[in-house]
């Protein structure tokens, strides 16, 4: 049967909630962005109600996932394995809960980079981002892949699109790399636990990047298999 016709079987694309998911998921992410500005302010106050409105979509990304694995149909004629479809929103629901632990354990500590790290800092955070960002792109092109049947331009399209994922994500490797030396060169007049509190935070940035990478290559995966 064409994939046309398929489609005319169902009401809505099964990629749907799941880019709905992915959204809720990037806002989550992107609140980093303020809540790190904040920390750099000192102004622990409007980092906690950053804290709370990542909590809040980080909750609302699991009803969203919850809500996948109850509807998401069972049918003969689902055009991508229901098996991958449901791994693929655990792998990007991820990215909401490490933006949940990220601000969370910043507000446990009240600690923050040192002045002279911030502006490299920010832009780290942001290259991160882009990676979470690259992601629900992706993911936003599904509905196109799935009309072509998986096939042609669009297909080149989202394997580019990937393929740029896995770019970003080598840039962060890189931003990460100097401002770990940047902090080595000023740790000795910090408190050592902060300073490793600042280690872990620049590792903990870093894996949103791997984190939307890893979307990326399952829904490589997910294509390789359709």
């Amino acid at each position: 049967m064409a994939i046309n016709n398929i489609l005319g079987l169902f009401a809505n694309s099964p990629f749907k909630p799941i880019q709905k998911h992915s959204e809720k998921v990037t806002e989550c992410c992107n609140y980093l962005i303020e809540f790190f500005e904040a920390t750099f302010q000192d102004n622990w106050d409007k980092a906690e109600v950053l804290r709370q409105k990542i909590a809040d979509a980080e909750k609302e990304a699991d009803m969203l996932k919850r809500d996948i694995r109850l509807k998401l149909p069972r049918g003969l004629f689902m055009p991508i394995a229901r098996t991958d479809l449901l791994e693929l929103t655990t792998q990007q629901d991820k990215l909401a809960n490490y933006a949940r632990d990220i601000a969370g354990r910043m507000i446990g500590r009240h600690c923050t980079f040192p002045p002279e790290m911030q502006d490299k800092f920010m832009a780290y955070v942001r290259r991160s981002l882009d990676a979470t960002m690259q992601a629900n792109r992706v993911i936003t092109e599904m509905d196109n892949l799935l009309e072509t049947g998986f096939k042609g331009r669009e297909f080149e399209l989202v394997n580019h699109m990937i393929n740029h994922l896995d770019s970003i994500e080598d840039d962060t490797d890189r931003m990460q790399i100097e401002l770990r030396l940047m902090l080595r060169n000023v740790e000795s007049q910090y408190n050592p636990i902060d300073v490793m509190f600042l280690y872990k935070t620049l590792e903990w940035i870093g894996v949103l990047a791997d984190q939307a990478q890893r979307v990326g290559s399952r829904i490589e995966l997910m294509l390789a298999r359709a």
